[in-house]
């Protein structure tokens, strides 16, 4: 199976109401990280910021986001009503986007990336 051509094209690919779902994580991830850059990896749609910050996939039954498993930790407490396993979190098809959640969540893995750049370059000096 060939990776789709881009994040418009990925969405277009799933059904009227996965796609609105979709659309709104994209821009909410988008609005949290307004300077990652939008990828496709492992065949699905990635924010890049000096390195993956965010992944989110459409299934059958859910929506999948993956803030990877250090992106989850110190949203353990919030995360109690959503299926979640290492490094990923599912959103029913059901219920509405956690909206103001997932940009916290973003917006800590943007935090998480910044430090590792600034980290390095401490340890560089």
């Amino acid at each position: 199976m060939n990776p789709p051509n881009g994040i418009d094209a990925y969405i277009s690919g799933f059904s009227a109401g996965a796609q609105s779902m979709l659309q709104k994580l994209r821009e909410t991830i988008q609005l949290a990280a307004p300077d990652a850059e939008e990828v496709i990896s492992y065949m699905m749609p990635a924010y890049k910021l000096n390195g993956i910050l965010v992944y989110f996939a459409a299934h059958k039954n859910h929506i999948g986001f993956y803030p990877t498993s250090r992106g989850l930790e110190p949203f353990k407490t919030e995360l109690g009503e959503f299926k979640c396993s290492k490094g990923i979190i599912q959103f029913g098809f059901d219920k509405p986007l956690p909206i103001e959640l997932i940009t916290r969540i973003v917006k800590f893995r943007v935090s998480e990336n910044l430090g590792k750049v600034k980290k390095r370059a401490n340890q560089r000096s």
